[in-house]
């Protein structure tokens, strides 16, 4: 029988690590199938080739299998994601004259959300001009991650500022060219608006909302269920590379892989800021050794909690209305019993519940598994709230604009 050859896409962006290392260290050929990985320029066309079948898996952004069941993509077809890229790994970036007006605000330098949001809304305050910020895709967790920092700063997203779209290579471009004052998006692309753009770290997604989700492996569900082996073994050798990765002695090298010209084609250093968890702002260094977690914490796990955050995002900001039946389209998007079926009879120990609270967390804490301990990550929202998926309608409530 011939090994499976998997056509797999992905964005210049360090979310696709795990995939780059199942192909670069040999995690999927352990696993009996082979990639084919191809660069892909924007998420739209990410989601589009998807939903065609061009691709047999891909990297996606956390929201997107989610916005194709509940029927808010072009073209129709339904989606499963059943092991998540890693927990982390975005920032808000803005440009050199505006930070220069939220330091004069009070902004700290030490990219805590809180402060670095008092600060823009006391600037967007007294701003002669409605600013302009960047996100990847609508439905992504920038967009959401964007609008919940600025709604819980006192800043109404669409009316206080506008919120446009861009591929993340170009985020930074377009602010060193002006036409935007800040975005939100996953590294390098926050780093590199630093080092070549002039641009200043605001905040970082690890302080909005610590140990959260991003990135995951998305595919058709059709293909997932004539290829259930095959999902498995991807599962699988996702699994590894993020073992390999989570392992402190391993990020340089993790590095220079993403570094290479088929991937990032950017300097090693610039790609090593978030591995290693030493920022650069542009205002100060800043050490943050949770900015992006390929493994701990079970940050491969696909919480169907983490799905209804995302659907109750989808629904705070006009793009979907609620119902129980949505709600149970969102959660079932996410695949737990896909990730335990492929882990379980390896001795892994994986969460034993689909569903968690989050926000209620300061540090790190035991959660009931199957095949032993397992802890989570802290989970606090900066402002304070706590999501519990059992009172969703009510935590949509509360959140509305």
């Amino acid at each position: 029988m011939s090994r499976p050859l998997l056509t797999a896409g992905f964005l210049p962006l360090l979310d696709s690590l795990l995939l780059v290392l199942a192909h670069e260290m040999g995690f999927a050929d352990e696993e009996g199938f082979d990639l084919a990985l191809t660069r892909e320029t924007s998420w739209a066309n990410i989601r589009d080739r998807a939903a065609l079948g061009h691709f047999d898996i891909a990297l996606m952004l956390a929201p997107m299998p989610l916005a194709a069941n509940l029927g808010l993509t072009p073209l129709a077809s339904r989606m499963i994601a059943p092991v998540m890229a890693g927990l982390g790994n975005n920032a808000i970036t803005v440009s050199a004259s505006l930070w220069q007006d939220m330091a004069a605000a009070g902004a700290p330098g030490n990219l805590e959300a809180g402060p670095a949001g008092t600060a823009l809304a006391k600037v967007i305050g007294t701003s002669p001009r409605k600013l302009r910020f960047g996100v990847v895709h609508q439905t992504s967790s920038h967009n959401y991650e964007l609008r919940y920092w600025l709604a819980a700063s006192g800043i109404k997203p669409d009316q206080d500022v506008e919120i446009v779209v861009l591929p993340p290579p170009l985020l930074p471009e377009a602010l060193g060219a002006g036409g935007l004052d800040g975005y939100c998006v996953g590294e390098p692309w926050n780093s590199v608006g630093v080092s070549r753009h002039g641009g200043r770290i605001a905040t970082t997604k690890a302080s909005i909302w610590q140990w959260s989700p991003d990135k995951l492996i998305g595919m058709r569900a059709d293909w997932a269920e004539r290829n259930p082996d095959t999902v498995a073994a991807i599962i699988r050798a996702i699994y590894k590379a993020a073992l390999w990765a989570q392992a402190p002695g391993n990020r340089l090298a993790a590095a220079d892989i993403m570094a290479r010209p088929a991937y990032l084609d950017l300097p090693t250093e610039i790609v090593a800021r978030a591995l290693t968890g030493q920022i650069d702002g542009g205002a100060q260094l800043v050490s943050i050794p949770d900015y992006f977690i390929p493994h701990a914490g079970a940050a491969n796990f696909p919480w169907k909690s983490h799905a209804l955050w995302y659907y109750s995002q989808m629904v705070r900001w006009g793009e979907v209305d609620f119902s129980a039946a949505k709600a149970a389209i969102a959660a079932d998007t996410f695949r737990p019993d896909l990730y335990r079926a492929a882990l379980l009879p390896l001795g892994i120990a994986v969460p034993a519940e689909d569903y968690r609270r989050d926000g209620d967390q300061a540090v790190a804490h035991p959660v009931a598994a199957l095949n032993g301990d397992l802890q989570l990550g802290p989970n606090l929202f900066f402002d304070g709230q706590i999501f519990d998926p059992a009172a969703l309608e009510d935590y949509i409530t509360r959140q509305s604009p």
